[in-house]
């Protein structure tokens, strides 16, 4: 079974590889000449597709719950923060949303051949996580300007991807980011470690689970209380959505 799911994973790492290269081509020439919301909805399109095939080809499918927390204004913008287990939300997330989202990430994932030059026409945030500093207030004057158009910030407060089961540390970025640009957070877990492993060759066929949860003011609040309300949220709707992967809690 274990030789099935490599080759249903190779496959579909075959397929991404095949497609990635003229959608790419066409996002880095289109860029010069159509908006950058046209940009944004050719890289969400391809995403849909990768998503698409991980269905078809690996057997993996999202269960998405909480829709009604997303904010409903089109000009209406939050910061949502994700739980980080795998790649699978970061292609499912832009498939799956109905408005625009813009990621922080770090600048590296630039360089990835033909991947990282489309993402690079995109209009998001991408940091020095060297320059710690220099890198927040580029988050934040960048952050409040898409907040301000109506688009959604997206970020993964552990900051890498976190092993099933696992927590990491949360930092309080996307919480200051929320509070200086006077929008609220939503958190949203995502046990996608299940079926795609953290940093895993092999995928195994399944239901992702997302979990949206409800908005949390920013106004008057600390940002450091705030993530640990973020935190606290997650880890418990993680352990609910897979159990399994979490030793229980003892009395």
């Amino acid at each position: 079974m274990t030789a099935f799911y490599a080759l249903r994973s190779l496959l579909h790492l075959l397929f991404m590889a095949i497609t990635v290269v003229p959608w790419a081509l066409a996002v880095v020439l289109a860029a010069s000449f159509v908006s950058r919301a046209r940009v944004y909805r050719m890289c969400a399109a391809w995403l849909a597709t990768a998503v698409w095939a991980g269905g078809w080809i690996l057997g993996i499918r999202n269960r998405v719950t909480g829709w009604e927390n997303l904010p409903q204004g089109r000009l209406d913008a939050a910061v949502l923060l994700l739980k980080h287990q795998s790649v699978w939300e970061t292609f499912s997330m832009p498939a799956l949303m109905p408005h625009p989202l813009a990621f922080v990430f770090k600048k590296e994932l630039l360089h990835i051949p033909f991947f990282g030059w489309a993402m690079g026409r995109m209009d998001m945030i991408h940091i020095d996580r060297g320059q710690r500093n220099q890198a927040f207030a580029k988050v934040v004057q960048q952050g409040r300007r898409l907040l301000g158009q109506g688009t959604w910030v997206i970020m993964f407060p552990e900051g890498t991807r976190i092993e099933r089961g696992q927590v990491g540390q949360y930092k309080s970025g996307g919480t200051r980011l929320a509070v200086q640009a006077g929008v609220p957070v939503i958190p949203i877990a995502v046990n996608s470690g299940r079926c795609w492993p953290a940093k895993a060759f092999i995928k195994r066929p399944g239901v992702v689970d997302i979990s949206i949860g409800p908005q949390i003011p920013s106004a008057g609040r600390d940002p450091e209380e705030l993530m640990r309300e973020v935190q606290d949220w997650i880890e418990a709707e993680m352990r609910r959505l897979d159990p399994e992967a979490y030793a229980p809690v003892l009395p």
